[in-house]
């Protein structure tokens, strides 16, 4: 029942979206916008965007390093096959995913491999919010004032964002800093418990915490620090080339903007940001650019398209070769998610 009620939910938000999205556009105008975009500028953008991929295997794999080194065949497949499952499924069920399939691969602790995720989306806070408030102190786009309030609030929203990632690294950093003394704790709490649960769960915990080791090492955390930087850029140089594919000309700074309103966006708990992401995108090519309805219709569509269709069919011929279906990858989200 609580299935069926969720499921309800998220199909009421996607439609409500893809509504919003719609609202003032023509199907015919849409069309005929995507038909003349210049190629070489959406080829580019489609070359960038794949790009990210490559760079989210390598940042991935020294978060890993800590804990066991990885194959980067492995890393990808892994990669490819989350993101194809959060494409499709509704949860970001392939958060969850992910580490399974890569600690199956690579023979890890698929809870040590999940906390590596938490530290990939705080680095990702982090990053995202510098990258939007540098953008916004000092490349400054020529908005009007309206609009410029509307920037500022961005760039508030960002620092306190960045600033609560960035302490949540530092508490992290402390817990694995002292993780003999929590292992201790996990250990005798898992001596003690008269109840199963309770020591599924120390176990679970434990592993978790060695997941977090990379947080104490400098180096494999900087590089992944490092490899962060060219992977949003790279997202902000795509954005800036669909949109300009279009014939909305904005700065780059502008593609920063509208790459962190895709963040939100994406942020909705819908399959593949669908709906968010092409709302969220609109939204800022429209009022802070002042882009053309259809214009920015076909872009978001695009740019879409660019970041999830390549990277879904090649998550469906791996998948198929190691014979998941997305009917037990759904369960096995589930039951790895309570576990």
């Amino acid at each position: 029942m609580r299935r069926h009620f969720n499921t309800a939910i998220v199909t009421a938000l996607t439609l409500s979206l893809m509504i919003f999205f719609f609202r003032n556009a023509s199907f015919t105008q849409v069309w005929q916008e995507v038909l003349q975009a210049e190629g070489s500028l959406l080829a580019i953008g489609l070359l960038l965007m794949s790009c990210t991929y490559l760079f989210r295997v390598e940042r991935w794999r020294y978060l890993l390093l800590p804990i066991a080194p990885t194959r980067f065949s492995s890393a990808f497949r892994a990669t490819v096959i989350g993101f194809t499952v959060n494409a499709l499924l509704p949860g970001r069920a392939g958060e969850v995913v992910r580490p399974y399939v890569l600690a199956r691969q690579e023979g890890l602790s698929a809870t040590s491999a999940f906390a590596t995720i938490v530290i990939e989306r705080l680095l990702d806070l982090v990053v995202v919010c510098l990258i939007v408030s540098g953008f916004v102190l000092f490349f400054s786009p020529q908005l009007t004032a309206t609009n410029t309030r509307l920037l500022s609030a961005m760039e508030s929203g960002a620092f306190a964002t960045g600033l609560i990632a960035t302490i949540l690294l530092v508490v992290v950093g402390i817990l694995a800093g002292d993780l003999d003394r929590v292992r201790s704790l996990l250990v005798r709490l898992q001596q003690s418990a008269s109840g199963g649960l309770m020591r599924r769960l120390a176990l679970g915990g434990e592993h978790f915490l060695e997941g977090l080791v990379v947080v104490r090492r400098v180096r494999p955390l900087g590089v992944a620090l490092m490899w962060s930087l060219p992977l949003w850029f790279t997202m902000v140089a795509s954005i800036w080339c669909v949109t300009n594919a279009f014939g909305i000309e904005i700065p780059m700074g502008g593609a920063t903007i509208l790459m962190a309103f895709v963040v939100v966006g994406v942020a909705l708990p819908t399959p593949g940001g669908v709906g968010g992401y092409h709302a969220a995108y609109q939204l800022g090519a429209t009022v802070l650019y002042g882009a053309q309805d259809d214009r920015a219709v076909g872009a978001a569509l695009v740019l879409h398209l660019f970041s999830f269709g390549p990277v879904v069919l090649l998550g469906l011929v791996f998948m198929a070769r190691d014979g998941l279906r997305l009917s037990g990858v759904r369960e096995l989200s589930k039951t790895d998610a309570r576990r």
